[in-house]
């Protein structure tokens, strides 16, 4: 048995296109999924988007349902809420998040799928994925009860980070941006809000994510002698200059890189535990303030062009796909 299905591919850089596929029945140990809804970013994805992957990080690059090759033509994505059509019993009817691309009905092993906890709104879990990178990078930034914080950058990353971090007892938490609009979700976040020269420093730990060289050169400001900067900006093939001429060496500083790809080492958990716990994270309501628009997937050749080019201001804009 086989079913009709279209799917999202970037055709070339900076074009895409909705084409027809056919979905073989799952065999044993997978299941048919019919998705719910996708999320987009403005981050990883509307980098490959534009043709912006560097040749040296192709094969790391490749998103798990990834199909054909940078820069294009290619099918990728890795935020899919759906629910189980097929499969075992137990999964009959279920919500599921995985890491696959933008399509209407896909085939996926059972171990690739999570189910989505009661209490999680179906459109809200397309943010898995970026929830579990914040988590990881919590792993490697290691932050204590009653420490002095800033975020520098409040896009999807950096912000999800600062979601969890507002959970800890006693920390000075600020999220550091150029967009003062930014101050909202903040606010929503449990969070304080500066734009970077108004920044508090002396901080213990600065977690690094607006992908720009004045955002890094400010958190290695912000933070105090023998602090440590988390590194998650990813810049696609652009070149950034740090100043380690100046107050680096004397003040002993860190700058850890974060990779949502690897487990921490000495952290006893699998890639499954960390996705189901950043899925029991999103049952906190504040997440639901990343969600910035919906489309229809009919829409999105003309919408990942906008938010690629900034056009179109989003942090999640999620893509809903038609009942049947």
């Amino acid at each position: 048995m086989t079913s009709d299905a279209y799917a999202f591919w970037i055709a070339e850089p900076g074009r895409g296109e909705i084409r027809p596929v056919t979905v073989g029945a799952p065999g044993d140990g997978e299941v048919l999924v019919r998705t719910l809804h996708t999320g987009v970013s403005r981050g990883t994805e509307t980098l490959v988007f534009a043709g912006r992957v560097p040749e040296s990080q192709w094969p790391v690059m490749r998103a798990p349902f990834q199909e054909g090759d940078f820069p294009a033509p290619v099918k990728y994505g890795y935020l899919n809420v759906g629910v189980v059509e097929q499969g075992p019993a137990e999964l009959l009817g279920r919500t599921v998040f995985t890491l696959n691309t933008h399509q209407t009905r896909f085939v996926a092993p059972v171990t690739m799928v999570s189910v989505v906890p009661e209490g999680v709104p179906a459109h809200r879990a397309v943010l898995a994925g970026t929830v579990e990178t914040a988590v990881n990078a919590l792993w490697d930034a290691r932050p204590l009860v009653g420490d002095r914080i800033a975020v520098v950058g409040g896009g999807m990353v950096g912000g999800c980070a600062a979601a969890i971090l507002a959970r800890f007892p006693g920390v000075r938490l600020e999220l550091v941006d150029v967009d003062e609009s930014k101050a909202d979700l903040a606010a929503r976040l449990g969070a304080g809000f500066a734009t970077p020269e108004r920044a508090s420093g002396d901080c213990d730990l600065v977690i690094h994510a607006s992908a720009t060289q004045a955002g890094l050169t400010r958190s290695l400001e912000l933070v105090r002698a023998e602090g440590t900067v988390v590194e998650l900006s990813w810049y696609g093939d652009r070149q950034v200059s740090v100043p380690l001429g100046e107050f680096f060496h004397s003040r002993r500083l860190t700058i850890r890189g974060s990779q949502v790809g690897g487990i921490v080492p000495g952290r006893d958990r699998t890639y499954a535990q960390r996705l189901a716990l950043s899925l029991e994270l999103l049952k906190d309501d504040r997440f639901e303030a990343f969600v910035t628009g919906h489309s229809d997937f009919a829409e999105l050749p003309e919408v990942l062009p906008r938010l690629a080019d900034g056009s179109l201001p989003a942090l999640c804009h999620v893509i809903d796909y038609p009942e049947e």
